[in-house]
């Protein structure tokens, strides 16, 4: 791969300014962040970050198309979308291999996580006819009751690394066509993929004589984040990270009264009952736990497996862990990819430290890869570890390829507790063929998470269908179905076209 041929194509050059509105590239003078793949450790490039002035003009620039923006049709503004979703098309191949080798995902899971953002686009087309609101009778003769739904004005969106272009376009996608502008920061651990997808989308608003500032991006560390937290011209903060993250960025929200979509850890499990068909879910399990590396946030964490098929399971994992092939993630035979970073290496090696001395026992070994292809020094062989759901580690989402074999001796109700005993809430799964099982898995006492899946894995999500979690996972929703609603205010209307007033609850008023 000639990674200088594909940011040629993108139109990204070795140095780039931290901010733009639109096509315009604001001057930046902050700290430099310098890109390095975790793939062979090699410079891509690197980023001046934006300053806290370079996010007010940013700020102003959104604030001023709104104006006009909102005041454009939704179909138009779906069109616009529509635009957008082509010119990720034209550019899917080398946005998807700067997503692989900038974050370390394989080259496929870096195409998928462009389609996502195609897709998104066209579920945002159709959408922009459908922002539907509703029709009440009304209590007093000749009135009309009726809601409808009014763009909020500017969208914050703070991504992560793992996801450093999908997220994004998750949120933007239904924020434009609902009426909202958009100012994204971006993760600093993948800075160049937010400035490729900010290239991709000015040039649609260019051919389109549209303004700059219905897209601006500002990339920086943590203190750009915690400007838009803070700004009351904000009305909506759109956040995906870690817990901790979420807690700061909805508190500080919360304060000033704003709207937070957050969308945090996850420490998913997988519940494997008597009747499941382990054929059919083992290459489920292992993608689940080691794909991305283990850092998706609906990675499987946990495996809750029953007394009676335990050793099956384990020994059938033992063997497909031992013919996982780890290596540069853009070959295609190689099954697992470096982590992001050294600090990610260090918390990989720290859990597995932890877990041991809780009493976990190690049936995988893991451990940090040297020598040829592994000289980013952010290599880690997968492991598997016997725990108890209650060990303070297994409490914690680590974002890695480590999975906790946890077993059980009771019915389904007691699988689905030992699942539930976590303060995250995002993916959950069960693997049965039985039908009583599935459906007290999906029933109110069943999983508490936002996503529950049967005889599927736990890690995945398709477009049609909201995403997101409970508890600790920040009770946001993106995506699918009426996620489109958080980017919106709702607005009730009554109107009378009769001659008198009459009053609610049949009120008497005489004067």
């Amino acid at each position: 791969m000639d990674i200088k041929k594909i940011l040629k194509s993108l139109g990204i050059e070795n140095s780039n300014f931290g901010a733009a509105i639109g096509s315009e590239w604001i001057p930046t003078s902050g700290e430099t962040i310098i890109s390095y793949s975790p793939v062979d450790g090699a410079k891509i490039g690197e980023v001046i970050s934006a300053t806290e002035e370079d996010y007010h003009k940013c700020i102003d620039a959104g604030l001023k198309s709104f104006a006009t923006w909102k005041m454009m049709p939704a179909p138009q503004r779906g069109e616009i979308v529509r635009q957008f979703g082509e010119a990720l098309r034209e550019n899917k191949e080398a946005l998807g291999a700067l997503v692989s080798y900038e974050m370390g995902k394989s080259f496929q899971e870096g195409l998928g996580e462009v389609q996502e953002m195609i897709d998104i686009c066209d579920f945002a087309v159709g959408l922009s006819r459908q922002l539907h609101g509703l029709t009440m009778h009304s209590e007093r003769p000749m009135h009309r009751m009726y809601e409808q739904y009014h763009p909020i004005g500017v969208v914050g969106i703070i991504s992560a690394f793992n996801f450093p272009v999908a997220v994004w376009a998750w949120n933007t996608a239904l924020a434009w066509i609902c009426g909202d502008v958009c100012i994204w920061k971006p993760s600093e651990k993948a800075p160049l993929c937010g400035v490729a997808c900010q290239k991709i989308m000015a040039k649609v608003l260019d051919q389109n004589n549209l303004d700059g500032g219905i897209c601006t991006i500002v990339i920086g560390n943590a203190d750009i984040g915690k400007l838009m937290a803070a700004d009351k011209r904000v009305p909506l903060v759109s956040a995906t990270g870690s817990t901790r993250m979420g807690k700061s960025v909805g508190k500080v929200v919360g304060e000033r009264l704003g709207k937070s979509l957050l969308e945090l850890g996850g420490n998913n499990a997988v519940i494997l009952t008597p009747n499941a068909d382990l054929k059919m879910v083992i290459p489920a399990l292992v993608f689940g736990a080691v794909g991305t590396t283990g850092q998706r946030c609906t990675s499987t964490r946990r495996l809750i497996i029953h007394e009676s098929i335990y050793n099956n399971v384990k020994t059938a994992l033992v063997n497909a862990y031992q013919q996982l092939k780890i290596g540069n993630p853009l070959d295609e035979s190689n099954h697992v990819g470096p982590l992001i970073d050294q600090d990610a290496v260090t918390m990989y090696s720290n859990a597995i430290e932890a877990a041991k001395k809780e009493g976990g026992k190690i049936i995988v070994e893991g451990g940090k890869l040297h020598g040829e292809g592994y000289e980013s020094n952010c290599y880690v062989k997968p492991v598997i570890i016997e725990t108890e759901n209650s060990y303070k580690i297994v409490q914690h989402e680590t974002f890695a390829p480590i999975l906790y074999l946890i077993k059980y001796n009771g019915n389904v109700d007691e699988a689905i507790n030992i699942q539930n005993s976590v303060p995250q809430g995002l993916s959950s799964a069960i693997m049965t063929t039985d039908m009583r099982e599935q459906e007290a898995f999906l029933s109110h006492q069943g999983s508490d998470c936002g996503i529950a899946n049967v005889n599927i894995g736990t890690s995945g999500a398709e477009i049609g269908g909201a995403f997101g979690g409970e508890k600790e996972t920040g009770g946001g929703r993106e995506s699918g179905s009426d996620a489109w609603k958080v980017y919106m205010r709702r607005q009730t209307n009554t109107i009378n076209w009769g001659t008198s007033l009459p009053l609610a609850q049949g009120i008497k008023f005489e004067l």
